[in-house]
């Protein structure tokens, strides 16, 4: 049974010119500082199930609403939302705690930060759990660019980019139904048909499959973005190309211990080449979906954790 637990209280921290909302939990003066980073469209709240955990372990645990979430700062430029400045705004949290380097948890669109954030600035960075999103090769196209070629223009990724606001203002206006209908088991983040799978589930009165979440804990998800809208969140991935050139001259091959874990249900493939980027990264693959820490947070949890002791 998932436990039931308090979610710790927020506190707003100034950091590379914005301000996060982040949830602490553990003690600064004796745990290992470990950074949990969620994905899009998410919340710090998605790792409810993780911090009581990793706090009995003995760690300090810092999980920001990142810059576009939450309560924390929504700038208004689309660029502000690219991997230098979303990687300097966790840097920046490192430097408000003292801390040199930490330990970084990411799941899908945080797992991605964390990727990138390894390559910019690896001397920050101990170890690395990531979750549902592997490594990204860099190629010699840009990702959207390969992405529109290979999936089409409706593939998600692609049409936030191609059709600015489009997306944004259908989500915005039907929050409730979209959010309902995207956290549950083995929703695939695929297109579906002519029209951009995400505009589907937000126009759909109910799509099949279990929900993960309960009312009361969907409710925070809803709240958060009903105050924020999807735009902020969707410029993730507008930026996609634009880290595509940031990254151009960094080194991607990624030193560090890493575990990186799967949902065997979800549809975003493994990537078999990982250790050729990640030499040290170990793979564990879930009996789940695309969310991974909320379907099975205590397999989750004791995946974690036994890494974490191992290491």
């Amino acid at each position: 049974m998932k436990q039931v637990i308090e979610f710790p209280k927020p506190k707003m921290i100034k950091t590379n010119s914005i301000e996060l909302e982040v949830f602490e939990a553990g003690d600064p003066n004796k745990g290992k500082p470990i950074i949990l980073c969620h994905g899009w469209p998410e919340h710090a709240y998605s790792w409810r199930y993780q911090i009581p955990a990793l706090v009995e372990a003995g760690f300090h645990v810092i999980v920001p609403n990142q810059r576009g979430f939450g309560n924390s700062s929504c700038p208004k430029d689309m660029n502000a939302y690219d991997i230098e400045n979303l990687s300097r705004d966790l840097i920046g949290l490192l430097d408000h705690y003292g801390y040199d380097k930490a330990t970084f948890v990411g799941h899908d669109w945080g797992a991605g930060i964390i990727w990138w954030l390894s390559q910019l600035y690896p001397q920050r960075v101990e170890r690395i759990i990531n979750m549902a999103l592997p490594y990204q090769e860099r190629g010699e196209r840009p990702w959207l660019e390969m992405m529109e070629e290979f999936l089409g223009e409706n593939y998600y990724f692609v049409h936030f980019k191609k059709y600015p606001g489009v997306a944004d203002q259908i989500l915005d206006e039907n929050t409730s139904r979209f959010l309902q209908n995207l956290f549950r088991k083995n929703i695939p983040l695929t297109p579906l048909g002519p029209e951009m799978m995400m505009i589907k589930l937000a126009k759909t009165e109910q799509t099949e499959g279990v929900p993960i979440m309960s009312e009361k804990d969907l409710s925070v998800f809803v709240t958060a973005f009903k105050k924020t809208g999807f735009g902020p969140g969707i410029n993730w991935y507008r930026n996609l190309d634009r880290n595509w050139q940031l990254l151009a001259d960094v080194d991607p091959i990624i030193k560090h211990p890493t575990l990186m874990i799967y949902g065997t249900q979800d549809t975003i493939p493994r990537f078999e080449r990982l250790k050729d980027f990640v030499p040290l990264a170990q793979e564990v693959s879930l009996d789940c979906g695309h969310w991974i820490q909320q379907e099975l947070p205590e397999k989750t949890n004791e995946v974690i954790l036994s890494w974490l002791w191992d290491g």
